[in-house]
């Protein structure tokens, strides 16, 4: 694996670490205001200053790690699981099963851009964790079946499907213990990647507004929050810390995916 996987795997453990254990490590509560310390400096007492109501900027983004990461693996785990089972159903079957579900459903989906999906979801469904977690999902399973479903196209021709099939195995049988664990490795790269993606969705959402309500910290929200004219010259840290973070943890996910795309992939790891 590469050098820029392991910086990956240790800035992903240094937040999921954080978001644990943010009791511990944050002093100051993140929603709790104080207007007679608005705007203050990074110091001693606030390691990222405070914001225009005078919370302190290192809790919320701490605390914001933690719906920020509770967002990205609920999403990942639940797309996950209906985009693998419909993506391998699809690619076993073939035929009209095939056609119906790639040639149609999943087309329908892809014809509009995520995010404006997800947002469109949001404002129907109305803003909250488990409504933005449902619309990320909605739109999230595609990538899974697509993928799951090319795997299983080329692993249902081996040799030892066949045998198995020949053997008289059931068509459940052949698929969950002949087919899904030769196919998997491939999901593997698309939840890191999927991982960082929700990520950015949930900070895209909450940024407009549809994602977590306030006060809760949301990294998306904070940055909304500090939209004004004078922001960038008074005081850029309430903005900059939280943007910081965001990239980070992306970054972090992308180069995790990368990562193991080159390790699972023998052709990329010998080179």
């Amino acid at each position: 694996m590469n050098r820029l996987a392991y910086i990956g795997f240790s800035i992903a453990a240094l937040f999921i670490v954080a978001a644990i254990i943010a009791p511990v490590i944050v002093g100051h509560d993140p929603i709790a205001q104080d207007l007679s310390r608005r705007y203050l400096m990074p110091t001693a007492e606030h390691w990222f200053g405070t914001d225009a109501l005078g919370r302190d900027v290192f809790a919320r983004v701490v605390y914001g790690a933690r719906i920020s990461l509770e967002v990205g693996i609920s999403v990942v785990v639940i797309s996950g699981i209906i985009g693998t089972a419909i993506g391998a159903v699809a690619g076993f079957y073939g035929g009209w099963v095939d056609k119906f579900l790639s040639g149609y459903l999943f087309n329908v989906f892809l014809a509009f851009p995520g995010l404006l999906l997800a947002i469109a979801l949001v404002a129907f469904l109305g803003a909250g964790l488990g409504k933005m977690i449902l619309a990320l999902c909605i739109i999230g399973w595609v990538g899974y079946a697509r993928v799951m479903r090319g795997q299983v196209l080329k692993v249902r021709e081996y040799d030892f499907v066949q045998a198995a099939r020949a053997l008289g195995a059931s068509n459940l049988r052949i698929l969950v213990t002949h087919i899904l664990p030769n196919s998997i490795q491939p999901l593997i790269v698309q939840a890191s990647l999927g991982m960082a993606g929700a990520v950015l969705s949930e900070a895209s959402l909450s940024f407009l507004g549809l994602g977590v309500p306030p006060p809760a910290p949301s990294w998306g929200t904070m940055i909304e929050e500090s939209r004004g004219f004078d922001i960038l010259t008074s005081a850029p840290h309430v903005m900059f810390f939280p943007s910081l973070a965001i990239a980070l943890t992306v970054l972090a996910f992308n180069f995790i995916g990368d990562g193991l795309r080159e390790y699972l992939d023998p052709k990329q790891r010998a080179r």
